[in-house]
């Protein structure tokens, strides 16, 4: 497959770029509302190119561990990360759930002030994937939308909260 598919969501939030810059970057405020439904625990999170965002999602007795590691940081316009499931150790694996699921994703978050309020977009790429690999993160992009929807939707309570 030449063109790869690319997940793309965009939201404008009724806050100043520093406080959405904050939701994304403060860990307290991130492991609120990534992962909605769930709780998430943040065990490491240096915002630097080379530094690593260690993440667990917990329902029950269940448990989903990310690494996403730093590409590039410019403070307040955009993030870039690669996202992988990983086993217990922190090793990039195949997501349990989903095993045809691409083992990393290429994250970009931008940030971008428009009077007032904070247009954020997200866009996701597989990497160095696999053809199955690349077809199931295509069939479940439709899907997408409601899980970064919901967690949005937190964004914009905790926005209100910081403004009040």
């Amino acid at each position: 497959m030449a063109d790869l598919p690319e997940y793309v969501i965009d939201r404008v939030f009724d806050a100043p770029l520093p406080l959405v810059w904050r939701a994304w970057t403060d860990p307290e405020l991130l492991s609120r509302w990534y992962g909605p439904g769930v709780e998430t625990i943040i065990h490491e999170y240096d915002l630097k190119p080379g530094g690593v965002w260690r993440n667990e999602m917990k329902w029950g007795e269940n448990s989903d561990l990310s690494k996403m590691a730093f590409v590039e940081v410019v403070p307040e316009k955009k993030i870039v990360w690669h996202h992988s499931s990983t086993d217990k150790d922190w090793n990039i694996a195949t997501n349990p759930m989903m095993p045809d699921w691409p083992k990393v994703l290429l994250t970009v978050v931008t940030f971008e002030e428009q009077a007032g309020k904070t247009r954020v977009r997200l866009s996701q790429t597989p990497m160095d994937a696999s053809d199955a690999e690349i077809a199931c993160f295509a069939n479940m992009m439709a899907g997408m939308d409601k899980g970064w929807g919901s967690g949005f939707e937190i964004i914009e309570e905790i926005l209100g909260e910081l403004q009040d």
